[in-house]
């Protein structure tokens, strides 16, 4: 039966939809290469994406096919300097890695082709530019047997800092240094950013005993979200995670890598999916600086120790540990060790957790410290496949569609479309999706802004693919009124049965927009991912193309920039599945105009009423007045990894004091903080999470982060953390079924307020989770708690 079970999550991690591809037999991948020219239709279809925010922006390249600057991909050439110019090119004013075009001004996807791409020095990227492969025979860029540099590619634009490492991507790709000597120093990725990045289906190909190498590093201190559906093969160390706050690591395969994953100094982190062959060590977490790590839904062979840790230290809680889902065989003599000692061994059977760290059981108002306790777990099954495991997506790229079957929208005759951020694009869209779902057909948006002016439905049978970013932008009277919420874009109507996926996106508004509801989703699917969002993002103000951009009407006045009601609404009968979602209420202008600091006000983050299942993968959620994410009265959700801040404005110093200035529109969901006192500045302040009247909730890694508070931005600090901490990151109430494992904090003083009445709007409480039962090491020089199970309300 073990045996099955084994072989059953394997299969899980392999197979089409749930799990992701294959790697090959052999380290060698040349193999794979040098076939036919290639059908993928993005290769070959019409490229006529604008930049609309900077002058002369309907003349800027958008897409780049590193052939056309002089690149060979014979695996002879020395493509470095020709991918560079690909990369670096901007118009006749300048070249991309000067700034001057600020973070979303200068839009580029970079296509490989496939072939092998020779280079003997680092490539470096820029902000807002996508390095893309062809997905059908991924493209290879190697370093040579003389390559100069540190690291193959530096993924990121490095005139800005990683914690505003904003708009990079990589995939499709494979990273190569096995003709590079095993025993010099190479990274092949650097990757110090933040969220609304993407690295998704890329090989890290390194010589088998070449301990000097290195897949990923992370030198700088960022915030990311997600990597996902990545393979590692060879090499001393497949990732290496440093001075960051969080990692939803998703789908990861590590074939004879010495050391899978080593990780420095992080706060929170879930590895779900991850599978190790024939390495020394899966994780290593023996810093004393990883903070919780939820190990979840992975299977291991012919590897020596699954997971190092170090010891818990004196007073904190710091290196908690979550395994659930643990498949191993008999060719893993151990499955966690700390120091030399081997603590557990064998699988970590469905049905079942093994947790290190402070506990709060159903029966206990206080947290019991556990050093690898096992407890019995449960998981709703319309969450879950047949092995048990949490669904997960591949996210889709479409390369079984030819090109007659892609729909260019602005190549549609009869139907203009713009995307220039002026014209109204919204007639001519909404009869180009309604067709194009009849037809089953591919809807591409070259990158550009698409303004909205009233309710965009997409139908049943729709596949939606923007390109670097493409914005969606709501605009005009619609979407005006507090009281009346109103959808942007409607993913279906309820009761509607069907598929329907976005990828690529950003949703945004144009002006101030009080009753705009950026995305509303009523449908559902016949399998999980049929609703899908991958790698789409929801931004309000901070940028050119919005009104709200600089300080002239999002100044230091929140209550008269309520510039959105909600990023998205999961209704009660809607199905969907989220991978890499980044929800800001801009704090900063990225472009650079204005004031360079915005106060927008918008009233919240997500509210998930949905019953019929809910995954959210690598979610960030961010400076919303009332709430962050709002699971109200739903049922049968899954929270992968959830990472929020609080509005920048709120706290230490604000009279504006939650729930102004969106009392007077309230919907029934929304808190009214009448369990704050009305002159309480520290309590009045947006919730991370609100979970209420809610039942099968399984949620891991929230990580919930208060750096500033109030109008003048005070830092916060471990001295200061009592003046400047939240009162309350979440409030629980009338729940059943819920299960939250992995909750962190900077700055907050209360962790878990639980509700004592049977409503989500008591005025009283009960069980309070603090900061001072939960302490864990500083992080950066803050405050942190930490909380391995929170479980009261499981039953």
């Amino acid at each position: 039966m073990h045996s099955l079970r084994f072989l059953l999550a394997l299969s899980s991690l392999l197979s089409g939809v749930i799990g992701g591809p294959v790697l090959p037999t052999e380290p060698g991948i040349e193999k794979q290469l040098h076939q036919a020219a290639s059908q993928f239709w993005y290769e070959n279809i019409n490229h006529n994406g604008i930049s609309p925010t900077i002058p002369n922006g309907k003349n800027w390249t958008v897409f780049r096919n590193v052939k056309d600057y002089g690149a060979k991909g014979d695996g002879v050439t020395d493509d470095a300097a020709a991918i560079q110019k690909a990369i670096s090119t901007g118009d006749s004013t300048g070249t991309r890695d000067t700034g001057k075009f600020g973070s979303t001004g200068q839009p580029a996807m970079v296509y490989f082709p496939s072939g092998t791409y020779l280079v003997k020095s680092t490539i470096k990227s820029a902000v807002g530019t996508v390095l893309m492969g062809d997905p059908t025979n991924r493209p290879v860029i190697k370093a040579s047997a003389d390559f100069k540099g540190t690291y193959l590619l530096i993924g990121r634009g490095t005139q800005y800092t990683g914690l505003v490492g904003f708009f990079y991507g990589v995939k499709h790709l494979v990273l190569d240094s096995t003709a590079f000597p095993g025993n010099k120093a190479i990274t092949l990725l650097e990757w110090s950013v933040s969220q609304n990045n993407l690295l998704s289906n890329v090989m890290f190909n390194m010589p088998v005993g070449g301990t000097a190498h290195s897949g990923i590093g992370t030198q700088e201190t960022g915030s990311p979200l997600i990597i996902n559906d990545l393979q590692f093969v060879g090499g001393g160390v497949g990732v290496v995670l440093a001075t960051s706050t969080q990692y939803h690591l998703k789908s990861l395969h590590f074939k004879n890598v010495d050391t899978g994953i080593r990780l420095t100094s992080i706060l929170q982190v879930t590895g779900q999916g991850l599978r190790f062959e024939g390495c020394g060590t899966g994780v290593d977490a023996t810093s004393g600086r990883a903070g919780l790590f939820n190990f979840i839904d992975s299977t291991a062979t012919n590897t020596s120790t699954l997971l190092k840790a170090a010891a818990l230290s004196s007073g904190s809680v710091t290196g908690s540990l979550v395994l659930e889902n643990l498949i191993v065989d008999s060719s893993v003599p151990s499955t966690v060790k700390v120091g030399t000692t081997t603590v557990l061994t064998g699988s970590v059977e469905p049905g079942a957790a093994w947790i290190r760290g402070n506990v709060y059981s159903p029966d206990s108002t206080t947290p019991k410290l556990s050093n690898g306790q096992q407890i019995t777990t449960s998981r709703p099954k319309a969450l879950v496949n047949i092995t048990g495991f949490y669904h997960t997506v591949t996210p889709p790229t479409y390369a079984e569609y030819d090109l007659a079957q892609i729909v260019n929208v602005k190549d549609v005759t009869g139907y203009p479309v713009a995307g220039d951020g002026v014209a109204d694009d919204t007639a001519s869209l909404q009869a180009i999706l309604t067709a194009a779902a009849a037809k089953n057909q591919v809807v591409y948006f070259p990158y550009g802004i698409y303004l909205i002016s009233d309710t965009l439905l997409v139908p049943p049978g729709s596949r939606l693919v923007g390109e670097a970013w493409t914005q969606l932008s709501a605009t005009g009277n619609k979407f005006m009124d507090a009281k009346k919420p109103t959808a942007m874009v409607k993913i279906g109507n309820p009761g509607d049965i069907g598929i329907a996926q976005m990828s690529d996106f950003i949703f945004t508004v144009a002006d101030i927009l009080p009753g705009a509801v950026m995305v509303e989703v009523n449908m559902a699917g016949t399998t999980p991912g049929d609703v899908g969002f991958f790698n789409c993002h929801f931004r309000i103000g901070g940028a050119r193309g919005s009104k709200l951009s600089g300080s002239a009407k999002c100044g230091n006045t929140p209550q008269t920039c309520m510039a959105a009601r909600l990023s998205a609404h999961l209704t009660s009968t809607s199905s969907s599945y989220w991978e890499n979602m980044w929800s800001w209420t801009a704090d900063h202008d990225l472009d650079g105009s204005g004031s360079g600091v915005t106060y927008p006000g918008s009233a919240g983050g997500f509210l998930v009423e949905a019953q019929n299942g809910t995954w959210m993968l690598g979610i960030g959620i961010e400076h919303n007045v009332l709430y962050q994410l709002n699971i109200h009265q739903a049922k049968n959700v899954f929270v992968g990894l959830q990472q929020s801040e609080a509005a920048y404005w709120q706290g230490t110093g604000n009279t504006l004091l939650a729930p102004a200035p969106w009392k007077d529109s309230s919907l029934p969901s929304d808190p009214d903080f009448s369990w704050c006192a009305a002159s309480d500045a520290q309590c009045r302040m947006g919730l991370y999470q609100l979970v209420t009247k809610s039942s099968d909730i399984n949620m891991y890694s929230s990580g919930f982060w208060n750096f500033v508070s109030g109008p003048s931005r005070t830092m916060c600090s471990i001295a200061t953390d009592k003046k400047c901490g939240q009162g309350i990151a979440a409030l629980y109430e009338g729940n059943s079924r819920m299960s939250v494992y992995g909750f962190s904090t900077i700055n907050a003083e209360n962790l878990i307020v639980e509700g004592s009445s049977s409503g989500g709007n008591s005025s009283t409480k009960g069980v309070t989770v603090s900061r001072t039962a939960n302490l864990g090491s500083p992080h950066d020089g803050f405050g942190t708690a930490q909380v391995a199970a929170y479980l009261r309300q499981a039953k």
